[in-house]
């Protein structure tokens, strides 16, 4: 992820005629990783600050630290909370005053407690409607490990803070190549086939399909659905997944008039470029998706949570330790991160403004006459 070429984003439309009135709260992540760089890098910019207001949930002494150390001179503003932030400047909730020693590049249980610090005060703010949508940082999936946070990353940890426990949230990697979502998220090889449920895709699929028409914009989306073995089980000889399991789901979601289309055999179904016919892709587990997926997307990937009933987006990369420090990270994916945060909660809004008053009202009134 180093920072050699200009970067393409995907940057909204509407950004230019509209006010910088989205808050968008950004924990710090990873205090070992390159979060703080890319954060400082990225609102060092001015357009940046026109688009949004930017609210840091993090440690004051650590960005500092890090401003320093990489030679950054953004300016920032600590407030007490969210609600003195000022547009037009980054902003920075201090979450604490502990001592938080930087060890670049290095797994330590330290870091991993102030990601989490910044990232509870965060999720509070916004399920108070303090902030608009959340960009999360990277963090270290096993640092941050602790009583109070057992989960495998921030997917299942946001679902059990803003989620509704019926339903699991969708995992999707968006850019402006394609869109990959995933049945099963963080989740050992050895149990997928077992976690691949005909409910499950169909549970997914709807919450795909839904997100493309609200978060997305796109009125007619088409999906592609993935197998789950090799060159599609060939029939039953690898594999019975596809015919027991995957096929009648995708028989029972076109029944209920969703435009979905599989299994397809993942290598040639990327290898030859069949996800430039679809809006989005439906993948079977994680690698599956995020493989390809991250091959293509150079650098500009945006991991985005779906089925919250708040916007979540962070970059599609880690805490990129070997270059932690250095200067070198590339902030492509966190710029389209606050991007999309912002342009999802615009189509949300413009979505549920065009849906509020459906049909039926029409029709109610046309009787009355």
């Amino acid at each position: 992820m180093t920072d050699h070429n200009q970067p393409k984003d995907m940057m909204p439309a509407q950004s230019e005629k509209q006010p910088a009135c989205v808050r968008v709260g950004i924990t710090q992540g990873d205090t070992n990783g390159v979060s703080w760089e890319i954060i400082l890098k990225v609102f060092s910019e001015a357009t940046m600050l026109e688009l949004c207001t930017p609210i840091i949930y993090g440690h004051a002494k650590v960005a500092a630290y890090h401003a320093k150390t990489l030679g950054l001179n953004t300016p920032f503003r600590i407030v007490a909370d969210a609600d003195d932030a000022a547009e037009g400047q980054l902003n920075l909730v201090n979450c604490s005053d502990d001592d938080v020693k930087v060890e670049y590049g290095v797994s330590a249980a330290e870091a991993g407690h102030a990601a989490f610090v910044s990232l509870e005060q965060a999720v509070h703010d916004l399920k108070e409607g303090r902030v608009d949508v959340l960009v999360t940082a990277p963090i270290n999936k096993k640092s941050i490990q602790s009583a109070n946070f057992r989960f495998p990353g921030h997917t299942e940890y946001l679902q059990a803070r803003l989620g509704d426990e019926s339903t699991e949230p969708l995992m999707i990697l968006c850019n402006n190549l394609m869109r990959v979502a995933l049945v099963t998220t963080h989740l050992p090889i050895s149990e997928v086939a077992f976690a691949v449920t005909e409910e499950r895709i169909a549970q997914k699929a709807r919450l795909l399909y839904d997100s493309l028409r609200r978060d997305f914009g796109i009125s007619s989306p088409r999906i592609a659905i993935l197998a789950l073995n090799p060159h599609a089980g060939d029939g039953g000889v690898i594999g019975q997944e596809e015919e027991e399991v995957i096929t009648p789901a995708i028989k029972s979601l076109i029944d209920a008039g969703l435009p979905c289309y599989g299994p397809f055999a993942a290598d040639g179904f990327f290898g030859a470029g069949m996800y430039r016919r679809f809006d989005a892709v439906l993948a079977m587990y994680h690698d599956q998706g995020l493989a390809p997926f991250k091959s293509l997307a150079q650098n500009d990937g945006v991991n985005y949570t779906a089925g919250l009933p708040f916007v979540r987006t962070s970059p599609d990369h880690g805490t990129a330790y070997d270059i932690a420090g250095k200067g070198m990270a590339n902030t492509q994916s966190f710029r389209n991160a606050v991007y999309a945060a912002i342009d999802i909660w615009r189509n949300r809004r413009a979505f549920d403004e065009a849906y509020a008053n459906p049909l039926p009202k029409i029709y109610q009134e046309r009787k009355e006459r």
